[in-house]
């Protein structure tokens, strides 16, 4: 683990960090997603909806950066537990609380990684008539898609990596770290 790393690895979680991705290269990416998105939004008061719990930190610098009216909603899904592979049965935990028909709705991911959670998320949105669905990822994992989603904006291609850190955990542990890490010998 790099010093930064180990002074914030709870002993629950220890693991090796390796830093792929520095705050300033994921603040650097995430104003170059807002530049591209902003054109498909301006005018019409999109609603960002995040995935929680990851997605937290993405959203909220994400909304800063496209600086335009609009308005946020979260829905939490549940996949993975405490592991670091997706059971493949999704769950809401909790569901969108504002209305969805006739809306243009950018759903807001941390990571899509075999896209079962994604594939489940967008069939339920489907179903609520939202005028437009797109996603924006800060991570795509293509080489483990096991649904095949369509990511419309995406940040980082990664590889088959456990990552943590920018809102991304491992058990709860590592949301808090600034930069995006590899989580090795979990």
């Amino acid at each position: 683990m790099d010093e930064r790393s180990e002074l914030h690895a709870p002993a629950r979680a220890r693991g090796r960090l390796r830093v792929l991705y520095t705050a300033e290269e994921i603040r650097a990416r995430t104003a170059r997603l807002a530049d591209e998105i902003r054109p498909y939004y301006e005018g019409k008061n999109p609603l960002l909806l995040g995935v929680l719990k990851g997605s937290f930190i993405f959203l909220a610098d994400l909304a800063r950066a496209l600086a335009i009216p609009l308005e946020v909603d979260f829905v939490q899904l549940a996949s993975y537990g405490d592991g670091t592979e997706s059971s493949g049965f999704v769950r809401f935990i909790h569901d969108v609380e504002r209305p969805m028909a006739g809306r243009h709705v950018l759903v807001v991911e941390d990571i899509v990684d075999t896209g079962t959670t994604l594939a489940f998320l967008l069939g339920t949105l489907a179903s609520r008539q939202a005028a437009s669905v797109r996603v924006v990822s800060l991570l795509d994992k293509p080489g483990r898609r096991v649904n095949q989603v369509q990511v419309d904006f995406a940040g980082f291609t990664v590889e088959n990596l456990f990552v943590v850190g920018y809102g991304m955990d491992h058990a709860e542990a590592y949301r808090h770290l600034p930069d995006i890490c590899a989580l090795e010998e979990v």
